[in-house]
């Protein structure tokens, strides 16, 4: 991918958006978005309010690495026929829409159990939440691929992370306020309602072409057994696009890798905590509802448009570096604020530079990772990517309760920053190989 300007003018460039393939990417957001911070941030909320003990929160961070090993049952989503289904929606709508109703039937599942009672059925409630909507991601990002030309996939992009970030404001401050007012339970299960967003724009838009010109064929000689059939198809939809990304970037190749990993360490291992502490400091949820969700929601589009810009002048690489850094030092301000208890000056200069910080580091992130990715493969090897992505921090964070617990929310943000100091040396090393062209 090079990043270098258009030839379109900006009254071109602005009707991209009005495209039907850019509006479906709007609600295919909203609806992959919304089920996230449900079985993330707003479910630590849920269980503080139960007074379930940090430790056993933090675990629930695990929750979440099923969207960090969604690359082992990609290929089975891009190949695998739904019976019925795909003959009745085509091969990525019926895998979308199964993706929804398990989301939908997990947030309604999570409702009907009482975690007081079996805080284990209601985890696996929410393992089923987070594994049908890894699911639908694998599904939406083929979807998007297939479904227009290269050079609106930027507007589909756009379109799809604005109905993303919208749907995580209605589950983040959206289901506080519905807490707040009448119960967590409510709150979920409008959320659940919320998921017909997504089914109804599933049933109405079209499946998109396929075209496997650049794919691997599957063995069709009747020389071969079922046996070798499967190894084979093993090969072409697991290994292939690992071999090649190896293949193409040589020895450096561990070094993106493990960059990729750690990038957003930082980050995921302080989000799981962040509600908890806002709880303990005595904000209200109609307090972090407004600060954390709805103004936080502005300030990570304003730091997005801003990683965008930088992108565009610089390239990846130098505001990679610039990010990595942002995302480590901003942790250090929720040190600043627990020592400073309830005070709502202190949570805006929080929020507002962790927000900006987040949405700059995702943009570039982003763009960074599209570089990386060859057509041929696109679909797995960015699911490799996003995997990988999350991967360790989702682990990490399973920790964090146990580290409050055993210390202070200050020992704990100071421990989030210094997890970030790996990937400010590897983006710095990155940098250094591309020789500053970028």
């Amino acid at each position: 991918m090079k990043f270098q300007q258009g030839t379109r003018s900006w009254g071109e460039a602005l009707r991209v958006y009005s495209r039907p393939e850019v509006v479906r990417m709007l609600f295919l957001g909203f609806s992959a978005g919304l089920p996230l911070l449900l079985v993330f941030s707003t479910l630590t909320a849920w269980l503080q309010d139960l007074d379930v003990s940090r430790s056993s929160i933090g675990f629930f961070g695990w929750v979440g690495i099923t969207y960090s090993i969604k690359v082992f049952w990609a290929p089975v989503v891009d190949r695998i026929r739904i019976p019925w289904l795909t003959e009745k929606f085509g091969q990525r709508r019926s895998w979308i829409l199964m993706g929804q109703l398990g989301i939908m039937l997990g947030l309604v599942a999570m409702v009907l159990v009482d975690p007081k009672a079996s805080l284990s059925n209601f985890a696996i409630c929410a393992v089923i939440v987070a594994f049908s909507s890894s699911t639908q991601d694998v599904a939406i990002d083929a979807f998007r691929i297939e479904s227009a030309a290269d050079e609106i996939q930027g507007a589909l992009a756009a379109g799809y992370q604005f109905g993303y970030r919208s749907a995580m404001l209605v589950a983040g401050a959206g289901a506080f306020y519905i807490a707040d007012i009448y119960s967590w339970n409510t709150a979920y299960f409008f959320m659940a309602a919320l998921m017909f967003v997504g089914i109804g724009t599933v049933l109405v838009i079209p499946e998109p072409a396929r075209d496997d010109k650049d794919k691997p064929k599957s063995i069709k000689s009747e020389k071969t057994g079922k046996w070798d059939r499967l190894i084979h198809w093993f090969q072409v939809a697991f290994m292939a696009p690992f071999i090649e990304f190896f293949k193409r970037n040589g020895s450096y190749a561990l070094i993106i890798l493990t960059f990729i990993a750690v990038f957003r360490l930082s980050d995921i291992a302080m989000g799981i905590m962040a509600n908890p502490f806002y709880l303990d400091m005595g904000f209200t949820k109609t307090e972090i509802a407004s600060i954390s969700k709805i103004f936080g929601f502005f300030m990570t589009l304003l730091g997005a448009f801003l990683g965008g810009l930088c992108v565009v002048r610089y390239g990846a690489h130098r505001p990679l570096l610039l990010a990595a850094g942002l995302t480590a030092v901003t942790n250090l301000l929720f040190v600043n604020l627990a020592n400073m208890g309830h005070d709502i000056n202190g949570l805006v200069m929080a929020i507002s530079a962790d927000n900006i910080s987040g949405g700059f580091a995702g943009a570039v992130f982003i763009a960074y990772l599209s570089s990386l990715t060859n057509r041929a493969f696109t679909a797995t090897q960015y699911a490799l990517f996003t995997s990988l992505m999350t991967l360790p921090g989702k682990f990490f964070s399973g920790f964090s309760g146990i580290i409050v617990d055993a210390t202070s929310y200050q020992v704990f943000f100071t421990y989030a920053a210094l997890m970030g100091i790996p990937a400010i040396v590897l983006s710095w090393m990155l940098w250094k190989k591309a020789g500053h062209a970028t």
